[in-house]
């Protein structure tokens, strides 16, 4: 069951990431794009008023909620306490049907696909499966909490080294107004 604990942490990790990324682009790339630019797909979905709630992009309201389901889930993988497995479910499940929502808007609304939205909606999709594999097989304390010192090193350590990575890949993406 932890192995299986451990990649529920590390999917959430990978949304983590997709999260991240579009943020950056929300905060660094969007600004950079002239007025009236014809965008492609992606760029279309990421600027399109779906993609906001107010004034707040959605990617930094997934970057919260990965951030919250990588504490959870170590705090899961450490503790084995049943309240924080019964927080998890209906949290993801919330994550999951608006990941449905934004799903059908890329593809029926705004007819554009955005590769890190997907991602990220393959990762809540994941980590509910996760859940609910764990329920079905009783919960996660059959099997005994690790060290927390050992899980929240790691965990703290690769979050940090993926949020790098994904601040680097700013610098590889074809973003508009890049070099502009």
């Amino acid at each position: 069951m932890n192995k299986i604990i451990v990649g529920f942490i590390f999917v959430a990790m990978l949304g983590w990431v997709a999260s991240i990324i579009l943020s950056a682009v929300h905060f660094w790339a969007i600004p950079l794009i002239p007025a009236g630019a014809n965008l492609p797909g992606p760029m279309l979905v990421i600027t399109s008023k779906w993609a906001y709630v107010g004034p707040v992009p959605l990617a930094v309201i997934g970057a919260v909620y990965y951030i919250v389901m990588i504490t959870l889930g170590a705090l899961w993988l450490s503790t084995k306490n049943r309240k924080v497995e019964q927080i998890l479910l209906p949290v993801t499940a919330i994550g999951f049907l608006a990941s449905v929502v934004f799903v059908y808007l890329q593809l029926w609304v705004i007819e554009a696909i955005c590769p890190f939205c997907m991602m990220s909606a393959g990762a809540t999709t994941i980590l509910l499966g996760i859940e609910i594999f764990v329920k079905a097989k009783g919960g996660a304390f059959s099997t005994p909490a690790l060290s927390a010192q050992k899980v929240w090193a790691t965990v703290f350590t690769t979050t940090a080294i993926l949020t790098l990575f994904a601040i680097w890949s700013l610098s590889i993406l074809p973003l508009p107004g890049k070099g502009a």
